[in-house]
């Protein structure tokens, strides 16, 4: 148990207003209409502990939606990388985005590694958050995996009846303990609870899709005939909602931008979606995924085939907010169970 600690739930206001002084924090704040979205906080009184997935996720602080790689100066004949970052404190990140920042740390940490993300995230510190409910009917996270924490965060909260359970998992995350001087030991009727809390998910949190999660594998490899892309082809809006909030969806595309003197400018990375027609577009306006139908099959493809090889895992989190944003109503259970039952 000295892994664990407590804090009283009369003094999380508290706990968020001292980490604040000495820290930039952000969490998920309620936005109106069911919708949240991680922004900085000043006090507890900002922060909704009970929240469905935030619009984005907290990718947008590991890989920024435009971000500036180097500066240049032709009169010079110079050219400056840069790495640009913020030190935060994210409070409240719940387990399947736990999963995604762990996928996007696969990606970027292999080589080539990306030496911008890699700096950006070692000055990020995470506090993760239970959920102990579903989210709604666009999760997911039971088949894939993410219901329960499997790390990658510094300290880790769970709401119990009458305090927050928080486990220590890194020196950081000790350091935040320390710090605010708000906690207290963990005792044995608070790790029964812990338990009981999760034999009790384990029974709420069923497997969403018609299919086992060893056999996703094969069912992709069966189904890139299939006839489900056809009905994706007609619905498709090809607007990349579905990639933007992803957690796990990391392709980004370069743009030079000169300045008004035409002598000095910089390089960006930014986001970009293998949804949208210019994607695979090549030279001579030849496209390798012409039609929104194979657009849409590669990323089902994307999730739950191609990076079973070299990561050993899914890239679906089970977040479900593809399926939340989607102006079409192209739901991911719906899309899986369909192919499901076309290859039973």
């Amino acid at each position: 148990m000295d892994r664990y600690c407590i804090l009283q739930k009369k003094d999380f206001p508290e706990f968020i207003a001292k980490v604040s002084e000495n820290n930039k924090v952000v969490a998920p704040v309620a936005k109106g209409h069911g919708n949240f979205a991680f922004e900085e906080v000043k006090g507890g009184d900002q922060v909704s502990i009970k929240y469905v997935p935030t619009i984005l996720p907290p990718k947008k602080y590991f890989m920024p939606q435009k971000e500036k790689i180097t500066q240049y100066d032709k009169r010079t004949h110079s050219g400056d990388p840069v790495i640009e970052y913020d030190e935060l404190v994210i409070f409240g990140v719940h387990t399947c985005d736990l999963a995604g920042i762990q996928c996007l740390n696969m990606v970027f940490t292999t080589k080539p590694k990306d030496i911008n993300y890699i700096i950006r995230k070692h000055k990020l510190t995470i506090i993760g958050l239970e959920c102990n409910d579903y989210c709604d009917d666009y999760a997911s996270c039971s088949i894939m995996r993410n219901h329960l924490p499997k790390g990658g965060y510094d300290l880790f909260f769970t709401e119990l009846t009458d305090v927050f359970l928080v486990h220590k998992n890194t020196i950081e995350g000790e350091k935040i303990i320390r710090d605010t001087d708000l906690f207290s030991d963990a005792e044995s009727s608070h790790m029964d609870e812990l338990e009981d809390l999760r034999k009790e998910k384990r029974k709420l949190f069923n497997d969403e899709f018609h299919v086992d999660w060893h056999e996703l594998k094969d069912l992709f490899t069966k189904a890139f005939d299939s006839k489900v892309w056809d009905d994706l082809d007609k619905r498709c809006l090809s607007c990349g909602n579905c990639t933007n909030v992803c957690p796990t969806c990391y392709c980004f595309d370069m743009v030079d931008e000169i300045n008004l003197d035409f002598s000095t400018g910089a390089t960006y990375r930014v986001w970009d979606s293998c949804q949208n027609e210019t994607f695979a577009k090549v030279a001579g306006g030849e496209s390798f995924r012409e039609t929104r139908g194979q657009r849409q099959r590669h990323r089902y493809m994307r999730k739950f085939y191609y990076p079973l090889k070299p990561y050993k895992r899914p890239f679906c989190t089970g977040c479900g907010r593809c399926s939340r944003t989607c102006m079409a109503k192209i739901n991911m259970k719906e899309t899986v169970n369909s192919i499901a039952e076309e290859f039973k």
